[in-house]
C-alpha cells in the first residue's frame, strides 16, 4: 500500500504577528513545529504500512524552513518527501492550498491512500483535506477515529459524527482526515536521524517545476477568500464581588440586572 501523508509546519507559539496587507501570518523568525493533528495521521500511516508492507511518503507546502518538518517525518520512517515552496504559493486560502497539494500529489506517482490531520492549529478550517479529495476525484471521509481493515479495494473506518460513530467502507484510492488522540504518535528515531542526516530525500518543487501549474489558481491570486481584518479579543478584567446572605445576594443581583436593563 502506497500512502501519502499531507503535513504542515505551524507556528510553535501563539505570539505570531499578522501582515496587515495580506492578512497572513508572519512566519519568518517564528519557532515552528509539525502540526499536532498531522502526527496522528503519520502514526496511522506508519502502522498501516507496517501491516501491509507498504510505503509512506510525505507532502507539504510552505517556506524553505518547512523542510525541517519534513525531515522529522523521514526520521520517523517516511521514504521520501516533497516540499512545495515558492513565493507564488504564499498567502493561499484553503482553495489555493488544496490546488497546490493536488499538483504535489500528482507529481508523486501512484497512491492507494492519502491521510491528513483533521485540521491545522493555525488555520483550523478542517477543509483542505476534503477539498484536495474533490480535486483528485476520489472518495473521502473526515474525523476518522479508527481504521478497522484495509483490503486491496477498500478501507473500513470509524467516523466521528459528534452525536454518533459511523462505520464506513470506502473504496480505494481515498482520502481520510484523522482526528486527534486516535493513537500515540512515535518520536523521530535518533538512530534513523544519524543514519540519514544531511542526506534526507526532500524534493523541492517551485511553480516553474510543475508544467500544469496555473499561477492564477495558486497563492493569493488563486484565493477566492481574503482576510479583511484580524484582531485580538478585548480583555476585560472588571469584576464585582458581592457578599451577604442568599436573600441579600439575590436582591443585589436583581438590582444590578435591572439597572443595566438586562431585565
Amino acid at each position: 500500500m502506497n500512502i501519502i501523508v499531507c503535513v504542515k509546519q505551524v507556528p510553535g507559539t501563539t505570539q505570531v504577528e499578522i501582515d496587515p496587507v495580506t492578512g497572513t501570518l508572519k512566519r519568518d523568525g517564528v519557532s515552528s513545529k509539525l502540526n499536532p493533528y498531522d502526527l496522528f495521521a503519520l502514526e496511522m500511516a506508519f502502522q498501516l504500512a507496517e501491516k501491509t508492507g507498504g510505503t509512506v511518503k510525505t507532502l507539504s507546502m510552505g517556506p524553505p524552513q518547512a523542510a525541517e518538518a519534513l525531515k522529522e517525518t523521514l526520521w520517523m520512517g517516511a521514504k521520501e518527501s516533497v516540499l512545495l515552496s515558492d513565493r507564488k504559493f504564499g498567502g493561499a486560502d484553503v482553495a489555493a492550498t488544496s490546488m497546490a497539494l493536488y499538483l504535489g500529489v500528482k507529481s508523486m506517482g501512484d497512491y492507494d491512500l492519502i491521510l491528513c490531520g483533521k485540521q491545522t492549529t493555525d488555520g483550523d478550517t478542517a477543509q483542505v483535506g476534503p477539498e484536495l479529495a474533490e480535486r483528485l476525484g476520489i472518495d473521502h471521509a473526515a474525523n476518522v477515529l479508527r481504521i478497522h481493515e484495509v483490503t486491496e479495494d477498500t478501507v473500513t473506518a470509524d467516523i466521528d459524527l459528534d452525536t454518533a460513530v459511523e462505520t464506513l467502507k470506502i473504496k480505494l484510492p481515498c482520502l481520510l482526515t484523522i482526528d486527534k488522540d486516535t493513537n500515540t504518535p512515535r518520536l523521530p528515531s535518533f538512530v534513523k536521524k544519524k543514519e540519514i542526516e544531511g542526506r534526507e530525500e526532500i524534493r523541492v518543487l517551485a511553480v516553474k517545476d510543475i508544467p500544469e501549474a496555473d499561477e492564477s489558481t495558486l497563492g493569493l491570486k488563486g484565493s477566492p477568500t481574503q482576510v479583511e481584518r484580524i484582531f485580538p479579543p478585548e480583555k476585560n478584567s472588571d469584576k464585582l464581588i458581592l457578599n451577604g446572605t442568599s436573600e441579600e445576594l439575590a436582591a443585589d443581583l436583581f438590582g444590578i440586572l435591572t439597572e443595566k436593563k438586562y431585565i
